[in-house]
């Protein structure tokens, strides 16, 4: 390495050139490797940004009893089921007794029940399925496009085509369907 240089004696004019012919390249097209360091330096200042927002701060003795009452829900129905059946297996009478009295109990407190637990499993599914990271990329609108009317119409011509039987009180919807067949 710098045995052309020293033979030619030309090191200073060939770095200049060579500045130079970069420089002038990286006018008309940005230099690939700083792109992805600078992205790379701006991950990484984003990333020690965002442990700082969220590093855990000391927790108070309130704070440690919420987190454990918000954990007792799911083993409390599940280990509740599961007392049931002992329940049921130790003492039938009894058992048959509180079913028969649970079925004194109004339909609405029953919904309202539903409810609120429904809201609380799918709370928790929801934040779930949103913080999931995605590993396909979304497809554009075009792909999208193309592929539903690529299916619609496959599907169009897959199926039988009893359109006057189905839609015969429908003049409207038996023309689209058939023009869509033609498709």
């Amino acid at each position: 390495m710098g045995m052309i240089d020293r033979f030619l004696n030309a090191s200073g004019a060939v770095t200049t050139v060579s500045n130079a012919a970069t420089g002038m390249a990286e006018v008309f097209r940005e230099n690939a490797t700083r792109r992805m360091e600078l992205d790379e330096e701006a991950h990484a200042r984003a990333l020690s940004q965002m442990g700082a927002e969220f590093a855990l701060a000391p927790q108070g003795w309130f704070d440690g009893l919420m987190n454990g009452m918000n954990r007792l829900p799911r083993p409390l129905l599940t280990l509740g089921t599961l007392a049931l059946f002992v329940y049921a297996m130790v003492e039938p009478v009894g058992f048959g007794l509180r079913m028969q009295n649970l079925n004194l109990v109004p339909e609405p407190l029953w919904w309202l029940l539903g409810a609120i637990i429904s809201f609380y499993f799918g709370a928790r599914e929801a934040h779930y399925f949103r913080i999931r990271p995605r590993t396909v990329p979304p497809a554009t609108e075009t792909e999208t496009e193309t592929e539903t009317a690529t299916a619609g119409a496959a599907a169009l011509r897959a199926t039988p085509s009893p359109v006057q039987d189905e839609f015969a009180d429908n003049a409207a919807l038996r023309d689209w369907v058939a023009s869509r067949a033609s498709i």
